[in-house]
């Protein structure tokens, strides 16, 4: 499958929200054809370079796993700027990418399947309270609507976006194909910051 990507100094996660405000005219066009088509884009973390094109740079180094995009709500403020509200689909790979005359980076990725649904064990339960503050506090316009705090991925997945964590480990969590994994890792760093009890 071939997409066009957006390289952000930020990780999607599936199941999340990103809110962007656009105003290059690769990804305002970008935007346009996704809206059009009714078709995602791939978000992928920068690992080197800007997210703003600088004249003669070149496209930024990002990483190799990424999450479909898809726009759920689109709002012209002004001519030239969008601010779009887009939902994390499931992750791929990028297999190569070229980069058009544009600067928009084209991709050939291939989807990663959806991790098995794991329902919450009784170790994990703290974690589970944990989010359910989070989201109390955040409101409903920062977080899914959709909600399912007994999934180990979805819980995982939140977790993962919401706390303040570096961002090489966001993708770490991101590429993790284990959602107990991911939860143990989580629960020792809450742990760690006393923000959990053992």
């Amino acid at each position: 499958m071939e997409l066009p990507l957006f390289p952000l100094h930020t990780v999607l996660f599936p199941g999340g929200l990103l809110p962007l405000k656009i105003f290059e005219q690769r990804y305002v066009e970008m935007t346009k054809a996704c809206l059009k088509n009714g078709t995602p884009f791939g978000v992928c973390l920068i690992k080197r370079g800007n997210e703003v094109a600088a004249n003669g740079a070149p496209a930024p180094e990002f990483a190799g796993v990424g999450t479909l995009a898809s726009v759920a709500s689109c709002d012209v403020p002004q001519p030239g700027i969008f601010h779009v509200r887009s939902r994390g689909g499931e992750r791929f790979e990028v297999r190569s990418h070229t980069v058009r005359g544009d600067g928009l980076v084209m991709g050939d990725v291939a989807p990663i399947p959806t991790e098995p649904a794991v329902a919450i064990t009784p170790a994990h339960a703290a974690l589970v309270r944990f989010l359910e503050l989070l989201a109390e506090r955040l409101g409903p316009q920062q977080f899914p609507e959709a909600r399912a705090y007994d999934d180990a991925s979805w819980v995982g997945y939140r977790l993962a976006e919401l706390l303040p964590l570096p961002l090489p480990i966001k993708q770490g969590m991101l590429e993790i194909n284990d959602s107990e994994l991911r939860l143990a890792m989580l629960r020792k760093f809450l742990t760690a910051e006393g923000l959990l009890r053992e």
